[in-house]
This record gives structure tokens, C-alpha cells and sequence, in this order.
């Protein structure tokens, strides 16, 4: 009962300040109509019930499963085996990866059906798939991090070129995406479980960071790939903002409630299956563990129906509506202020970010503040937002235009940044990038994007996931620099 609480609280903080900046923009900027107000507050409280027992099945159930599929790895003591294997669980785990739904759903509706919500998951999964195995054997061989992340960034450089900008927003949002609640914690487990097979035969802390980071560029690569072989020059986005035509509150939570759950039973069946199997010929746990993973995962399934169907029939049609309308006052310096508010709180409210803060704060024995890693990132998540708003009602301004030189800012300080800390950041990307980002920030781009008459919902309406995964990267490694130069500085003083 004390998880459970301690998760309620931690999702209560992160959902309550978005939807305390609606109802004040309810009042002030943008009135809604009574059955949406009431619509997207029951939303926020499906999204609060449904992602506190999703936190914690995931902690009960997916985490174990993680660690114990880790384990499993090593004692087998084949690296082939540890790659197969690491190419099954990437694709499961990401299948069932809540925020990735939302993404494609937002996908699907946005390019009328031209990119299948289906499609858009299966790829990102064997995108993650791939470059998660890439990234175990990184850890068992030992090979440089910053290396393998100038090569991957590298190669999307080099296939971004004949891509379609619209793809392009897209395949970094599906890397923002996918690392979320389900997905980060099964890949450090994993990660734990795999660095005891090094060709070295020392595992250290470093090895626990970075594997995250890898497999969310996989997501990049395979939407790019993607783009290659289909007609992205065709694709063109609209948002249907029609919802103001139903006066029903409760009949769009009953229309979507059988379709979540159906999807939901196909993303964790693979994942249920690959378990039973291990415990069958591998793990063979005592019955009162295996009954408790058993919950975790049917917990796990509850939390992500009551999730997905508040943000489906309750919170993402607001997010849009909000941001049109506020786009139609025609105040730039509204819709930018907003942003930074909601890039603000997003970040602030993020239950991640704490254990994230609390992790660098101990790793560097307190050099490094919290407080001072909590500023910077919010500073910088504030901004990202502010970007996306500045891109899309400024015509001639792309997403290219940030993420490239932001890209090569990150990759650059990888080889003068301790690297503890380039795992670090490259992993928090995901982290800075939660539920509500994948929500309501998003939604109330494609709003902003739909009521502004030079921009393409497709084009500009999405990236606002990518900036804010960005952020981090620069953020963090520039909090390492400081803190490498503060070392160095303490060594000369004592030498």
C-alpha cells in the first residue's frame, strides 16, 4: 500500500499543474464548453487512477521481469544469445510502451490514416529492437559510447537528408516517445543484468547509463528508413477539430474503451508469452514470486486501459482546442508564454526527473546539486517548448534548424564530458519526456499548428516531443563539464 500511495502522489503532482494552467486559461483565454471542461477533467482523473496502477504493475511485474530476463542472459554466457534475445525483448517492450500508442494514434489521425497507427508502432519497435542488442554488445565488449553515438547520429545525419521533413518531426518524437514509464525501467534492468557478462570482467556504474539512449535512436532510424520506401512526399496533415460537436461526456470513454483494451491485450500478450517461457526453461521461480509478477502485469494492463482511454476521449482533444484557440487570438507572445509555462511544468511535475536529479546528485557524492540539475533542466525544457511555438508561427523556421546543432553540441561534448555523464544525458532524454509531454504538450502543438495558416500540422505540428528530448542532452553534459573542470580544480588544490 505504501508503493501504491507513494505512486498516486508522484502522478497527482505530475498531471495536477496541467490542469490547473486549463482551468485557468478556462477562465481567462480560452473558454471551453462545459461537457469538454468536464470531459477533460475526467480525463485527468482516469489519467492519475490509470497511470498510478500502471506504475506500479511496472514496478511489481515489468521491472522483475527485466532483471530476472537479464540474469537469465548471463548465466547462459552466450553473447549470441544475449542478442537474440536482446532483439525479442526490445521489440515487446516497446510494443507495449504506453506513450508510443498515443504518438501513433496522434500520427494516424493527423495523415488520415495514410501512416496506420499499427504501422507507425511496429517499426519504432524493430528500430528499438536492434539498436538495443547493438547496445548490449556495447556494454559486453567494452566499445566507447560517445564513439557508437557519433556513428548512429552519424548515419540519421546522412538518411535525414533524403527524408521528408514530415517524417523527420515524427521519427524524433517516436524516439522521445518510446522511452517511457514501461520501457526505461525493463532497459536498465536489462542493462544491470548484461554489464556482469563484460570481456573485462568489471561491470561498473557507467555501464547502467547510455543503453537507453542507444535504443531510442533506433527509433529515428527506422521511421527514417521508413520514409524511404513510401510516399512521404504525398503526405499532408490536417487536425479535424470537430469534437465540439458531441455534447456527451461519458459516450467517448465508452467508444474507446474496448478498442484500448483490445490494443493493450496485443502489445502484452508477446511480453506475457516470452515470460512464461523463461520461467518454463530458465528462471524457474517459487510460486509466490511468479504469482506477484503475474499481478504486476495484470496491473500493469488495468492502468494502461484507464490511461489511454482518459487521454483518447478526455485530454488530448482539450490540449488541441486550447492551443487553437489561443493561436487564433493572433498574440504570438501568448502562445510562446503558454508554452514556457507548460514546458515549466511538464518537467517540473515529471516524476522521472527526481530519480534522475537524486541519481547525478549521488554519483558525483553531491558535487553536482539537485537543485542546480532540476534549474537547468527546466530552464532548458521552458525554451524547447517556447522553440516549438516559435517554429510553427514563424514561417522559413524548421525543426532542422535546432535539432541539427543541437545534435552536434551534444555529440561534440560527449568526448571532453566525463562519460558517466554522456549516459547519463543521453538517457534522460527520455526521461525529460514523459506522459505529459506525449499528451497534452503535443496535442497543444498540432492545435497552435492547425490555426496557423502558414504552417502543415504534419510538418510543424509535431517535433515538439524532439526538442523537448533534446534538452537534457545539452543540459547534463554541460552540468559533467562543470563538474569535471570543479574536480580537476579540488585535485590541484590538494596536490
Amino acid at each position: 500500500m505504501n508503493v501504491l500511495f507513494q505512486k498516486f502522489k508522484e502522478v497527482l503532482f505530475a498531471v495536477t499543474p496541467v490542469t490547473v494552467i486549463v482551468l485557468i486559461l478556462n477562465f481567462t483565454l480560452t473558454p471551453l464548453d462545459y461537457h469538454l471542461l468536464v470531459r477533460f477533467l475526467l480525463g485527468a482523473f482516469l489519467i492519475i487512477i490509470g497511470l498510478t496502477i500502471f506504475l506500479f504493475g511496472v514496478e511489481i511485474g515489468i521491472t522483475p521481469i527485466g532483471n530476472l530476463m537479464g540474469n537469465a542472459l548471463t548465466r547462459s554466457n552466450k553473447v549470441w544469445f544475449v542478442g537474440l534475445a536482446g532483439l525479442i525483448l526490445g521489440f515487446f517492450i516497446s510494443i507495449a510502451e504506453p506513450d508510443l500508442h498515443i504518438l501513433a494514434g496522434q500520427v494516424q489521425t493527423v495523415t488520415a490514416g495514410v501512416l496506420s497507427q499499427t504501422s507507425i508502432v511496429v517499426v519504432v519497435s524493430v528500430g528499438i529492437a536492434v539498436l538495443l542488442t547493438l547496445g548490449l554488445f556495447r556494454i559486453v565488449y567494452n566499445l566507447p559510447l560517445n564513439k557508437m553515438l557519433t556513428l548512429i547520429y552519424l548515419l540519421i545525419l546522412i538518411l535525414g537528408i533524403f527524408s521528408s521533413s514530415g517524417f523527420i518531426a515524427i521519427s524524433f518524437d517516436a524516439s522521445g516517445a518510446t522511452t517511457g514509464a514501461l520501457t526505461v525501467p525493463f532497459m536498465l534492468a536489462l542493462a544491470y543484468g548484461v554489464s556482469s557478462l563484460k570481456k573485462n570482467g568489471t561491470a561498473s556504474e557507467e555501464d547502467s547509463f547510455g543503453l537507453v539512449g542507444v535504443a531510442s535512436a533506433g527509433a529515428i532510424l527506422a521511421v527514417i528508413v521508413m520514409s524511404l520506401f513510401s510516399r512521404g512526399d504525398e503526405l499532408s496533415g490536417s487536425l479535424e477539430l470537430q469534437i465540439t460537436q458531441s455534447s456527451s461526456i461519458i459516450a467517448p470513454f465508452l467508444h474507446e474503451l474496448p478498442t484500448v483494451a483490445g490494443n493493450i491485450i496485443l502489445a502484452l500478450l508477446p511480453l506475457l508469452i516470452t515470460f512464461l517461457f523463461f520461467q518454463k526453461f530458465s528462471i524457474q521461480l517459487p510460486r509466490r514470486a511468479f504469482k506477484k509478477i503475474i499481478k504486476g502485469l495484470l496491473y500493469t494492463f488495468i492502468g494502461l486501459v484507464l490511461f489511454l482511454t482518459g487521454v483518447n476521449a478526455g485530454f488530448m482533444d482539450v490540449g488541441s482546442l486550447v492551443g487553437y484557440r489561443l493561436a487564433m487570438l493572433e498574440q504570438p507572445w501568448l502562445v510562446f508564454l503558454i508554452g514556457y509555462i507548460l514546458g515549466l511544468a511538464v518537467i517540473l511535475a515529471e516524476p522521472a526527473v527526481y530519480v534522475l536529479t537524486t541519481q547525478i546528485e549521488n554519483v558525483t557524492s553531491g558535487y553536482v546539486k539537485r537543485r542546480i540539475v532540476l534549474f537547468a533542466l527546466s530552464l532548458g525544457v521552458g525554451c524547447a517548448v517556447t522553440l516549438s511555438m516559435v517554429r510553427i508561427l514563424i514561417p522559413g523556421v524548421h525543426l532542422w534548424h535546432f535539432l541539427l546543432p543541437g545534435y552536434i553540441i551534444s555529440i561534440s561534448l560527449s568526448y571532453v564530458v566525463p562519460s558517466l555523464f554522456v549516459g547519463i544525458a543521453f538517457d534522460a532524454g527520455g526521461v525529460a519526456s514523459g506522459p505529459m509531454t506525449a499528451t497534452f504538450v503535443l496535442a497543444f502543438a498540432q492545435g497552435v499548428a492547425e490555426a496557423t495558416e502558414s504552417a502543415n500540422v504534419l510538418i510543424d505540428g509535431f517535433g515538439v516531443i524532439a526538442m523537448v528530448a533534446l534538452t537534457p542532452l545539452i543540459a547534463l553534459q554541460v552540468l559533467g563539464f562543470i563538474y569535471k573542470i570543479k574536480s580537476q580544480k579540488v585535485g590541484v588544490d590538494h596536490g
